[in-house]
């Protein structure tokens, strides 16, 4: 029986439309936050498995104080993970932004005909495969991190409970 039940082999819907929802922004804050570097592109996949590692955690915290708790630890892992990757790098990490926009009213006189239409037609956004292969992947890479620590605590606990016995048997033959 588990205090805290470890974490499923298969993430929840939940994350997956979170994933979905976010991975779009996320790849291109990465791409922004690192200049372009092919290198540092993984930084997106590491973010999405921290962000697996403390989904339930966070999705308590989010219903306890009406928030999107979710989203702020994506932007604090984001923001440390690549702090951590322009450390990392032998040479000086210069990034220079350069933004352009591509701007199409939702509405006014500018505003498509397909545009008004999708107003009032069902939604027909679908998670694509790419969102649930990346949500699949991190969560995988989270739960493989978890079951090390429960691993790790397994084996302290059998250490701290054999040295114990031995101080206490000790203790026993000296005392007596």
């Amino acid at each position: 029986m588990y205090l805290v039940p470890p974490m499923d082999d298969e993430p929840p819907p939940e994350y997956v439309a979170f994933v979905a929802g976010h991975l779009t922004a996320l790849r291109t804050e990465t791409d922004r936050l690192v200049g372009g570097d092919a290198e540092g592109g993984h930084i997106y996949m590491d973010v999405l498995a921290d962000l697996a590692g403390h989904w339930r955690r966070l999705r308590l915290w989010s219903w306890l104080a009406g928030k999107d708790a979710a989203g702020e630890y994506l932007q604090r892992r984001l923001a440390a993970r690549t702090k951590q990757w322009r450390d990392e790098q032998i040479y000086d990490v210069d990034v220079r932004v350069l933004r352009t926009q591509i701007y199409m009213p939702l509405h006014g006189p500018g505003q498509t005909l397909a545009l008004r239409k999708a107003q009032v037609l069902d939604d027909t956004v679908r998670a694509g495969a790419v969102p649930f292969a990346d949500a699949g992947i991190a969560w995988v890479q989270a739960y493989k991190k978890q079951e090390w620590h429960r691993l790790g605590r397994w084996i302290a606990t059998c250490i701290l409970v054999v040295g114990g016995m031995i101080q206490y048997m000790t203790w026993l033959s000296t005392g007596s």
